[in-house]
């Protein structure tokens, strides 16, 4: 039921808002994601030190209870707050705290949780600082009655007191929700062994609210004096007033109440509406209610009591978070301490976590000295593919080079091309090459051997597209060849071009190609069909991609064109670029486009509008060779000898992750893949004034 309930929230949650994001709430969401890592560091050292300190309390045999160091604890708590929780929340916690000794080793075990637990909170609860002490400024005035002068002289003056006081009075019963601080609380204090205390009807006053709260008849008394003569009197009369009357009357009480007395009034009357309404559900809706928090708040309420905790730690709602990401597996880590029973560590959660942190790594994470991996000499890296650990790069020197992603080291050499290689694809362990000597080759990546030479292209193999155990390739020769890599036996050949072939799209079902003849091709590769020919470009076609239900080509005409590939029309003709579109990648109905104009433009293909231009003071100075994108950024590189990360919701310029010295000179970005924690970057230049190589930078992070 879980599942089901948490899989109709994700649905009905927001989607996150257009591409068209708020620059500025990006740019404050970024440095609240900032802030809260310096703080994950601080609260890790924390930990060191208080396991360090109960090491050597171990050692010596005196080291004091956990209740002794939680009421300690609680105490600094309670003076940074300014004393948030009322003396009766405090007595009530002690009661449930004294366990004794006894139970101390359990105990640690749940500080160290609680820790960890802020750990995580931090990642997310990044709220930038000013409003966050206005926040706790405002507390300050409503709740602390014994240190009015250390209020600003505003805010403890009578009249603004009395006039808060009647402001709250005037707006009826407010529901408040918990602070999120640490407050240290058990699941039986919200539960009895038959439920929660049940209020059978909507509370008529007061004394019937405290009641529906567990508090009985309690009083604060701050004082031991009798009460007045009088007093019940005057009670019974202020019941019979009528509503309005009443109102008055309290009105004129407060007006000639000291300030103290009205703060003690309010630090009576607030806690009554704290309800915990989440402890009053079934599990399973007061999960699905918590499915439609961010992982940020969920986080921070994870730190309203233990019975949040549990709720917050649940595996199914993190792998709906995990979902909505794209995170598609969940992450083990060894602890250092097994977690009670009540307390399961989520995988999913971490895995959530540790995606947050390689982003901002992405983002905001230091620039370590790349990997660099030369063998290529001064050659052009023609492709370049990146696989799981594996790095294969062709180049016009006749050969290609399978390198390790993790040491750098160049694996093996795959020797037997003739001709310059101008196109691969790789997929586990296979890999498929394309040269200008009109063959592919299929290797074996673990051992070097050529497994197949495919012969049948009378000119260059420029394109090719892999596809489980198919590859289609495009040559000069104006045909595609269809081939089974297990058996090295050529299938099809599809012939209707009337000019070379440069770019090809496969999805296991339909061929899509576009020629140097203007056209663009769709086939069924069975019966070597061509289905469709889209006619529309006025110069040579570059580029394709195709997610099976639409072709985007992009051409020298400077236009970009989306079909319907079924029916064969354009559906829209997308225009901006002054120039050739060199490189496009299509997800989800979002194309990014790069063009030798320098710019990149993000597109939304069901509308046909451009939803950004990632251009201004930063952008490239020259062709954009290649690019890439994901959720969050795109990742672009030039003829410039630079690599550029964007913001693929605002369009916003976030910083350059390569530089070259010579980028203007010469020096220039030819090919980049990424995966979600590296990036390949293959470098090199025309007139000799930058050396070819592969650089490789690690965004990865360490989850301990």
């Amino acid at each position: 039921m879980n599942q089901d309930l948490l899989s109709v929230g994700s649905k009905r949650r927001r989607t996150g808002g257009s591409l068209r994001g708020n620059a500025s709430s990006s740019q404050v969401d970024e440095e609240q994601m900032n802030r809260v890592v310096e703080e994950e560091e601080q609260q890790q050292r924390r930990q060191q030190e208080e396991q360090h300190i109960g090491r050597n309390g171990e050692t010596g045999g005196d080291e004091p209870g956990f209740d002794d160091r939680h009421e300690s604890q609680q105490e600094q708590l309670e003076e940074n707050n300014n004393r948030l929780i009322t003396a009766d929340e405090e007595s009530t916690c002690n009661q449930e705290e004294d366990d004794g000794d006894e139970h101390a080793g359990d105990q640690e075990e749940e500080v160290e949780e609680e820790e960890e637990m802020d750990q995580e909170s931090d990642d997310f609860d990044q709220s930038d600082d000013s409003s966050r002490e206005d926040e706790h400024a405002n507390s300050n005035n409503v709740t602390n009655s014994n240190s009015l002068m250390d209020l600003p002289i505003h805010q403890s003056s009578p009249f603004y007191i009395k006039t808060k006081m009647k402001r709250k009075l005037d707006h009826g019963s407010e529901v408040r929700s918990f602070s999120l601080g640490k407050k240290p609380c058990k699941v039986s204090e919200y539960t009895s062994t038959t439920g929660l205390v049940p209020c059978s009807a909507t509370p008529t006053t007061f004394g019937d609210l405290r009641a529906a709260n567990g508090q009985g008849q309690q009083r604060r008394r701050i004082t031991s004096v009798q009460p007045p003569t009088g007093l019940q009197e005057w009670l019974k009369m202020f019941q019979s007033w009528s509503g309005p009357e009443k109102l008055l009357a309290l009105d004129e009480l407060i007006d000639s109440c000291e300030p103290t007395q009205v703060k003690h009034m309010m630090q009576v009357i607030e806690p009554q509406f704290q309800r915990d309404f989440i402890s009053l559900l079934p599990k399973e809706l007061a999960l699905y209610v918590l499915s439609f928090l961010e992982p940020r708040d969920l986080l921070q309420a994870a730190q309203t009591c233990r019975y949040w905790r549990i709720l917050a730690e649940d595996n199914l709602l993190w792998r709906e978070k995990c979902k909505e990401e794209g995170i598609d597996e969940p992450l083990h880590i060894k602890r250092r301490k097994v977690i009670k029973p009540g307390f399961i560590h989520s995988p999913w959660k971490s895995a959530y976590i540790r995606q947050h942190r390689i982003d901002t790594n992405w983002r905001r994470g230091e620039l370590k000295s790349p990997k660099v991996l030369k063998g290529h000499d001064d050659h052009v890296i023609t492709c370049l593919q990146f696989c799981g650990n594996r790095i294969v790069s062709g180049s016009d020197d006749n050969t290609l080079k399978v390198w390790s992603a993790v040491t750098g080291k160049c694996l093996r050499t795959l020797v037997g091309h003739t001709g310059g290689v101008w196109s691969s694809q790789m997929r586990d362990n296979i890999i498929i090459s394309g040269s200008t000597d009109r063959t592919l080759k299929v290797w074996n990546a673990e051992t070097g051997e050529c497994i197949h030479t495919l012969y049948g292209h009378t000119s260059t193999v420029r394109c090719m597209h892999l596809h489980e155990k198919r590859v289609v390739s495009g040559s000069r020769d104006a045909t595609l060849r269809v081939w089974d890599i297990e058996t090295g036996q050529c299938l099809h050949v599809l012939m209707g071009h009337v000019a070379a072939v440069r770019c090809v799209q496969y999805d296991g079902r339909r061929v899509v190609s576009g020629a140097y003849d203007f056209m663009v091709k769709v086939w069924d590769p069975e019966t070597e069909t061509c289905l469709h020919t889209l006619q529309g470009h006025t110069n040579r076609v570059y580029s394709l991609q195709f997610d099976g239900i639409h072709v985007v080509s992009g051409s020298l005409d400077t236009s970009i064109r989306v079909w319907d590939v079924e029916t064969g029309n354009c559906i829209h003709t997308l225009t901006g670029h002054q120039s050739l579109t060199s490189g496009m990648e299509l997800k989800d109905n979002i194309l990014v486009s790069g063009n030798a104009d320098s710019t990149v433009k993000i597109w939304d293909i069901k509308t046909g509008q451009c939803l950004q231009t990632l251009q201004g003071p930063n952008k490239h100075q020259s062709a954009v060779t290649c690019l890439q994108f994901n959720k969050n950024f795109v990742i672009t590189s030039s003829d410039d000898g630079t690599v550029k990360l964007w913001d693929l919701k605002t369009g916003e310029f976030i910083r350059n992750l390569v530089t070259l010295e010579s980028g203007g000179s010469g020096g220039v970005v030819w090919r980049i893949r990424a995966s979600n924690t590296k990036l390949v970057c293959a470098v090199g230049s025309r007139n000799g004034t930058e050396e070819t190589k592969l650089l490789v930078l690690d965004f990865d992070v360490d989850m301990k």
